[in-house]
Parts: structure tokens; C-alpha cells; sequence
């Protein structure tokens, strides 16, 4: 069974934007250790409205993989 390259790239940007949306929940403020910035003013915020972005990101990506991996594969002979 062979799917196409572009279930592999909707793989691996869900498993990415899971894993980041797991790491904003467990420590939100990684945000501001890896850009030295805070837009916020530490009142958390802006990671609630990232969370809220990858957990639509990760569903709608894992959706489309979802649907590549059904989608009906036509004979290459």
C-alpha cells in the first residue's frame, strides 16, 4: 500500500504541533526562555491563545492525514 508524500507532511507537522501543544500546557513559559521576550507581561495570555492554535492546528492536520491515508489509491500499472 502506498500513500502519498503528502500524508508523511501531515504526519509529521500533527506530530509537531502536538508536541508543542503538550509542551505549552506542561510549561507555558518556554515561550519566553527561548525568544528572551514577553509579550504578555507574564499574565498568560498568550500561551492560552497558542494552545488554543495548535490543539485546531493538530486536529485539522491529524483530520487531513486521516483523510489522505483513506483516500482511494489507483493501480500504478
Amino acid at each position: 500500500m502506498r500513500v502519498r508524500t503528502r500524508f508523511w507532511w501531515e504526519t509529521a507537522l500533527a506530530s509537531l504541533t502536538v508536541g508543542l501543544f503538550v509542551l505549552t500546557l506542561v510549561s507555558r513559559n518556554w515561550i519566553e526562555v527561548v525568544f528572551g521576550i514577553e509579550p504578555d507581561q507574564s499574565n498568560g495570555s498568550l500561551e492560552w491563545i497558542i494552545v488554543g492554535g495548535l490543539f485546531v492546528a493538530s486536529v485539522a492536520l491529524i483530520a487531513l492525514a486521516h483523510a489522505e491515508w483513506r483516500r482511494p489509491r489507483t493501480s500504478a500499472t
